[in-house]
C-alpha cells in the first residue's frame, strides 16, 4: 500500500479506512484540519467520553471550549482526577461529572441517557501492569468495551468511537490483545446493532507525547531529580509519535467522518529512540528490553515505525519542550 508522502508536522495526512462489515479494504481520505467558518458539530449535541479525566479526555474537553456541545459528559472512575478536572473547566457550564466503571453495564446505562456521542478512552494502557493482571485488563478493556456498545444501543446513541492503540496490530502483549478484541467487538457491533441507527467506528495512532505514563514526562521527572543519563531499551527500538494536540483533532474529525465499521489511522512520524534521548542532550545507558515490548510498533500491516518517515533530533526537542 502506498502511504504517500504527507508533511507530518501538519494535520494533513493519510487516513486509511477499513471497513469492518464486508471484509476489510481500504480507501485514502485527506485529513484536514477543521476551519474556523465550518458549523459546531457538536452544536445541540451530548457528549460523553468514558476516561474523560485522563491525558487525552482532558485536551478533548479543552479542544470543544472552541465547539462547544449542549453538554460534556467527563466519566471516569478516579475521584481524585474529577476534582482535578472538574477544577480545571470549574467555568465551563455545559460539563458534567460522573463517577463510574465501564465495567459496571448499569452505570453506563444510566449514564448514557440522551447521549448522542460516546468517546471510549477508558482503558488499562500501562503493558507491565497489564499483563501482570490480564484478567483485570480483559475485565475493563474487552468486557468494558463490550459494556459500552450495548448500551450505546440500548440507550440510542447514535455515534460510538473506540480509542485504540499501535499495540493492537500483530499483538505480542496482553494490552495490545485486550485492545485488538475491543477494536474487532465494536466493529462488528455495526452488525450486532439490527436496525438501530448507531455508528461504530474506531481510531488507532501510535505514542503521545507528553500523555500519562509515557516516556517524555519520566524522562523530564529523572532529570528534576538529578539524572545524569537516560535509560533505553534498546538502541534499535522505533516508535511513532503523534503530538496531543493532533490526535484530538484527528479524533474529533473522524466522529464527523464516521460512516459505521472504519478504523482511522492517521499518517504520522516515527523517531529513533536514541535520537529522542539526544534531544534530551544527555547521553543514555541501555537497560534491556522489557517483557511485551516489540522493536517497532504498526499502525496497520505494512505501516510500522521502522519503516517511516523519521524526525530530527531538532524536531523531536520542539515537540517535547510543547509537551
Amino acid at each position: 500500500m502506498e502511504l504517500g508522502s504527507i508533511c507530518p508536522y501538519t494535520q494533513e495526512c493519510i487516513t486509511f479506512i477499513m471497513t469492518g462489515c464486508d471484509g476489510v479494504h481500504h480507501k485514502d481520505c485527506e485529513h484536514k484540519p477543521v476551519i474556523s467558518k465550518e458549523p459546531n458539530f457538536f452544536e445541540g449535541k451530548t457528549v460523553l467520553v468514558t476516561g474523560g479525566t485522563g491525558s487525552f479526555g482532558t485536551a478533548l474537553c479543552e479542544y470543544l471550549k472552541q465547539w462547544p456541545p449542549k453538554k460534556l459528559i467527563v466519566f471516569s472512575s478516579t475521584e481524585e482526577k474529577q476534582e482535578k478536572s472538574k477544577e480545571l473547566f470549574k467555568d465551563v457550564p455545559y460539563m458534567r461529572w460522573l463517577l463510574g466503571n465501564v465495567r459496571d453495564y448499569d452505570r453506563l446505562y444510566r449514564a448514557f441517557e440522551g447521549v448522542d456521542i460516546v468517546v471510549h478512552a477508558a482503558a488499562m494502557k500501562r503493558i507491565d501492569i497489564c499483563g501482570g493482571e490480564p484478567g483485570e485488563t480483559y475485565k475493563t478493556n474487552v468486557f468494558g468495551t463490550m459494556n459500552v456498545v450495548d448500551a450505546s444501543i440500548n440507550r440510542g446513541v447514535k455515534r460510538t468511537l473506540l480509542i485504540s492503540t499501535d499495540k493492537a496490530v500483530n499483538p505480542i502483549n496482553t494490552y495490545g490483545v485486550s485492545k485488538a478484541a475491543a477494536e474487532r467487538y465494536v466493529l462488528d457491533a455495526n452488525i450486532y446493532r439490527g436496525s438501530k441507527d448507531i455508528r461504530f467506528s474506531v481510531v488507532r495512532y501510535g505514542n503521545v507525547i507528553g500523555s500519562n505514563g509515557s516516556i517524555v514526562p519520566k524522562w523530564k521527572k529523572l532529570i528534576e531529580e538529578g539524572a545524569t543519563e537516560l535509560p533505553i531499551t534498546d538502541e534499535r527500538m522505533t516508535r511513532f509519535w503523534y503530538k496531543m494536540s493532533d490526535s484530538v483533532q484527528f479524533v474529533t474529525d473522524a466522529l464527523k467522518k464516521m460512516k459505521g465499521g472504519e478504523v482511522f489511522i492517521p499518517k504520522i512520524p516515527s523517531i529513533r529512540i536514541t535520537d529522542l534521548a539526544a534531544a534530551f542532550r544527555l547521553p543514555y545507558k541501555v537497560v534491556g528490553i522489557r517483557p511485551g515490548e516489540k522493536l517497532h510498533e504498526e499502525l496497520d500491516q505494512g505501516y510500522s515505525s521502522d519503516n517511516n518517515e523519521f524526525m530530527t533530533v531538532e524536531q523531536i526537542r520542539e515537540t517535547i519542550n510543547m509537551a
